[in-house]
């Protein structure tokens, strides 16, 4: 009876250890608020929103120990609308996140799956749009670039990202369009480079879409995980920041290529602008866009922060050259680690498109477009992370 003992008390023992070298993470954000519009469709509105700054999600993560500096890991996230309970990613069970792979210490971490692209891992966070302190409204026009807080969502992907060599992370990507004999149709590839010691962070990246939305594939339309529909789009981008005390200056640089394009979505409603009738406004030919930002935040104590960031997008499209002036003002005041509070402003002017395209109208990003060329928008909104 001793020995049964004994020999019980010793499996739950290893049972233990066995349990603490694997962990699983239920996680989430929660951002809503209530946004005041100048214009939507030729009317001012007030309207309850989800996801001005961050996106709203739950999800699961974890980690296996397998020894010797390897590890499973694995992460499993669906975005959400606070304000009815629908899907971010329509008919999607899990459309922010869906990847396992491996991590090596020494070699660095293989994933496999739905993730997000290497440009918005490592340029993205140099950006206002990709922060708390800025976030999804504050996105370049149109979200072109992909820098966004995770606007952008590839499916099939096989991701590398390596281990900090003296500051500096590389990664890439490729994303497979999983078509028999029509392999380059609706694919994806990348890379990217970081660099960060000290105050400074700088990073670096090239990004193409082959037919984005044609079908299935890397990116899709059928959950709004596209931008645009182009036969082509090809994004790199540029950019650092410098923190001195409280204070943080970063400028970013990045420039879109679209060939063949078809139109373009609203970022975050899924409202599909333009239609194959050119009359409807639709976009048909090759669209430019650089985009120049310089973003600034400040603590003013370990609470209460003010930000800004000023975006302007030059761009060409047959024969036209549309500028956006893009501006953000926020203040947050943090009630504890996980709650906080913000009051931000967007002002957007769109000048130079084409009269009858959907350029013409400005966009400030999660919101319908103006029907003017002028848009301006005041959120007060509450977070929470778990």
């Amino acid at each position: 009876m001793k020995k049964s003992l004994i020999a019980l008390a010793l499996g739950s023992v290893f049972a233990v250890s066995a349990h603490a070298q694997s962990s699983v993470t239920l996680y989430g954000l929660i951002d809503t608020g209530l946004v005041y519009t100048n214009n939507q469709q030729g009317h001012s509105n007030i309207q309850m929103n989800t996801s001005s700054t961050q996106n709203t999600v739950f999800g699961l993560k974890g980690t296996e120990d397998l020894g010797g500096g390897l590890k499973t890991v694995f992460k499993l996230e669906q975005g959400f609308l606070l304000n009815n309970g629908q899907q971010a990613f329509s008919g999607d069970g899990f459309g922010s996140q869906a990847w396992v792979g491996l991590q090596s210490d020494p070699y660095g971490t293989l994933t496999f799956g739905r993730q997000f692209d290497v440009m918005n891992d490592l340029v993205g966070p140099l950006t206002a749009g990709s922060n708390t302190w800025g976030g999804n409204m504050a996105a370049h026009p149109f979200e072109n670039d992909n820098l966004a807080a995770n606007s952008v969502v590839v499916n099939d992907t096989v991701k590398y990202t390596s281990p900090v060599w003296y500051g500096v992370t590389v990664e890439t990507m490729y994303a497979f369009s999983n078509k028999a004999g029509d392999f380059a149709n609706n694919r994806s590839y990348g890379f990217a480079l970081g660099y960060s010691q000290g105050p400074i962070n700088l990073a670096a990246g090239y990004l193409q879409f082959n037919n984005a939305g044609s079908g299935g594939g890397a990116i899709t339309t059928g959950d709004t995980s596209a931008n645009f529909l182009a036969q082509r789009q090809r994004i790199w981008s540029l950019g650092g920041n410098y923190t001195y005390g409280p204070a943080t200056v970063g400028l970013v640089w990045s420039h879109t290529q679209l060939d063949n394009v078809g139109g373009v979505y609203s970022f975050g409603t899924g409202t599909y602008l333009g239609a194959a009738d050119p009359s409807s406004g639709s976009l048909d030919g090759s669209l430019r866009l650089d985009n120049f930002e310089v973003n600034a935040k400040y603590a003013i104590t370990q609470a209460w922060s003010v930000s800004g960031a000023y975006t302007y997008t030059h761009g060409a499209y047959n024969g036209a050259s549309p500028g956006w002036n893009t501006a953000m003002l926020q203040t947050d005041y943090a009630l504890s680690k996980r709650t906080d509070f913000y009051l931000e402003g967007v002002y957007e002017n769109v000048h130079g498109a084409p009269a009858d395209s959907v350029l013409s109208h400005a966009m400030i990003n999660t919101l319908s477009p103006s029907a003017t060329n002028t848009q301006v928008a005041v959120t007060v909104g509450m977070r929470h992370a778990f």
